[in-house]
């Protein structure tokens, strides 16, 4: 490794190289073409940066004069590419290296003259550095080595055209150094075409999930989902947390809520202009906001200082997604914890989503408001303000304090002006709902207790359940299986259990509604299970056979015996043997006496015309015939209707027949 690198990393506590890094900088890699896996949060920017300097530098600790470009990294989102920039230029510090970024959303004129003043590295992404080589800009005839980071995300979001023009513009003998997380067939496609006998570098193992990132799935009642985030907020009091929204309407609507509940909020989100996402992630880093709403588009490779909670408000689409946003935190040797909020409705669907990520995460229901008052309490007690040592105007200040009032009234406003700073937790809703893909744990020993009540008196377990729980002091886990016979129905209970219940049901051992109650010595023998037409009183039991094919009846397959001769049997020609011949019958004649009409047939109108022809007349209908015109009337305008209104639309002033 070269002198000014290994300054720079001394000088930023890096004490040894993580996996990634070590695997990347072997000698015998040094001018090989690279397609590399790592976990997210594993120092991938430092170890790309590592492995090119000998290509960029060669022997020598300092750059030449700057011309034209050496190095290109392409990074997918504008954050991800300011942050490389920013990782490249402590590392090269040292080196008198000068690293221009070509982003969208940024001045393109101040880029176009940075790039003319000269640059060792160019940091962009993809649209906006091939808007500055087409454009003349950018001379890429230089390069030596080529990084493209998140090369997956990259292809997801459309920007293959614009990666393969780049690399067919640069000389064919640069290195190609190319991140990451999966290698789809695209990801290989690519490598195939544009790299020389890439060697493939992974440092992720299958069997084992990211050591430093503890995942929690919250359940919670759906509409306490938005309440659940506030709590594990006030819970954890993380210094940095980002919570993940699916949309961008999400984002906007949590932003708010959490404002006007008093967090330190700022959003992430596409519809924001770069020097607002600029303006959000510089006050997450100084501390002047602790919370940050945003969509996936700060999911790849945003490392923001001191983040020790990632709250996913809204369910991944993908294990990738997961991963990536999941890797926020837990990020070079940092803990970190990542939380699932999955309300019933959408808990088997996260289940899935762990499954098919290999992540074995814990279920647990969202911070009380009583857990979260304690854990106040037990902050303040351990607050290092306690130890400091007390100066002149402090004690003075303390003296008047005892003077003027009770030690427990200090206590009490020292508690409140504590909490003022602080968002009250939301209350929720009282929730029990278990584990979805986990099968029915074993209920372990068990007693069996016998109910009075069946199947005859109309008794459903959804309604004994919490009978049983209301007169017996039980909890829901302590109650089994529910077997319900016809007029008496079956309860297990957990064995511990039973004496308690059997004592709070009293001496009379009766629930409500004279459900009389008795402990069984063991497990009840359980009568067959029958189909809801063999049970008493719905029409007696029900044989069932299995009937074989063919034209056989029951009957007969029953009693083994030959079927009677039917008079239908004898196949005629043309029909089938076992279906009746078709006989026509004769028509009957009808009989008008019977089928006359019930209503007169209506009288001619007077005059013909269109009444003329009517039922019951026999007589044909008038044919209307249009008066002729006269000639003997002068001409002029057409004489108004009677009435005096003129005629509709300029039509024939000839008056309308009536009826």
């Amino acid at each position: 490794m070269l002198t000014p690198l290994s300054d720079a990393l001394a000088e930023r506590g890096f004490d040894t190289l993580t996996d990634v890094q070590t695997a990347v900088t072997a000698p015998e890699l040094a001018e090989a073409d690279l397609l590399v896996s790592a976990q997210t949060g594993s120092g991938k920017t430092v170890g790309f940066g590592l492995a090119i300097a000998p290509t960029l530098l060669g022997d020598a600790e300092r750059f030449d004069h700057a011309g034209s470009p050496l190095a290109l990294a392409i990074a997918p989102t504008r954050e991800l590419a300011m942050q490389v920039a920013r990782e490249l230029e402590w590392l090269y510090g040292k080196t008198g290296v000068r690293i221009s970024t070509c982003i969208g959303g940024m001045d393109a004129r101040t880029e176009r003259r940075s790039l003319e003043r000269g640059a060792h590295i160019v940091v962009g992404t993809p649209g906006r550095l091939r808007d500055h080589i087409t454009r003349g800009a950018l001379d890429l005839s230089d390069i030596r080595a080529i990084v493209l980071d998140e090369a997956d995300e990259m292809l997801d979001l459309g920007f293959r055209e614009d990666l393969e023009f780049m690399l067919g513009e640069a000389p064919e003998d640069r290195r190609t150094l190319l991140f990451s997380a999966t290698v789809s067939k695209s990801i290989a496609e690519i490598a195939k075409t544009y790299q020389r006998d890439a060697v493939r570098v992974t440092t992720i193992s299958e069997r084992e999930q990211h050591s430093d990132i503890t995942y929690q799935v919250i359940q919670c009642a759906p509409r306490d989902a938005e309440h659940a985030i506030i709590n594990l907020l006030r819970y954890h009091d993380s210094q940095t947390s980002i919570v993940f929204a699916n949309t961008r309407a999400a984002v906007a609507r949590l932003t708010a809520r959490f404002a006007n509940r008093g967090f330190a909020v700022v959003s992430l989100s596409g519809e924001l202009s770069q020097d607002e996402r600029s303006h959000a992630l510089q006050a997450l880093r100084d501390g002047r906001a602790r919370v940050c709403v945003a969509t996936d588009v700060a999911a790849r490779g945003i490392d923001l200082p001191n983040l020790e909670l990632v709250i996913h408000a809204d369910l991944p689409t993908n294990t990738e997604g997961l991963l990536h946003r999941s890797g926020r935190t837990g990020r070079a040797g940092r803990k970190g914890i990542s939380a699932l909020i999955a309300p019933d409705n959408v808990s088997k669907k996260a289940a899935r989503l762990l499954k098919w990520a290999k992540i074995d995460a814990e279920w647990v229901y969202a911070p009380t408001a009583e857990e979260i008052l304690a854990l106040d309490e037990s902050r303040l007690m351990d607050d290092p303000a306690w130890a400091a040592e007390l100066t002149e105007g402090e004690l003075q200040f303390a003296e008047k304090l005892h003077d003027r009032f009770t030690p427990e009234q200090i206590a009490v406003a020292c508690l409140r002006l504590y909490r003022a700073g602080l968002s009250a937790p939301e209350e929720l809703n009282f929730h029990t709902a278990k584990r979805p893909q986990d099968p029915r744990a074993e209920f372990g020993p068990s007693a069996w207790v016998s109910l009075s009540v069946g199947r005859n008196q109309r008794a459903e377990p959804r309604w004994l359940l919490p009978l049983l729980c209301r007169a017996g002091n039980l909890e829901k886990a302590q109650i089994g299986k529910i077997r319900m016979e016809d007029d008496e129905t079956f309860v297990e209970l957990k064995e511990s259990a039973l004496a308690g219940f059997m004592d709070h049901i009293g001496p009379n051992a009766s629930l409500e509604d004279e459900i009389n109650v008795t402990a069984l010595p063991g497990a009840p023998a359980f009568a067959p299970r029958q189909s809801p037409a063999g049970r008493p009183g719905k029409g007696g039991p029900k044989k069932r056979f299995d009937k074989p094919r063919g034209n056989t009846s029951s009957q007969e397959y029953l009693e083994g015996q030959e079927r009677p001769q039917r008079s239908f049997d004898k196949k005629p020609a043309g029909q089938s043997a076992n279906k009746k011949p078709y006989e026509k019958k004769p028509r009957k004649e009808r009989d008008d006496a019977v089928h006359a009409p019930a209503k007169p047939a209506r009288k001619p109108r007077a005059g013909g015309g269109a009444g003329a022809g009517s039922a019951g007349t026999g007589k044909p209908k008038a044919k209307f015939e249009k008066p002729k015109f006269d000639r003997s009337k002068p001409a002029g305008k057409k004489p108004h209707r009677k009435g005096g209104k003129p005629p509709a639309r300029g039509g024939d002033a000839t008056p309308r027949r009536k009826g």
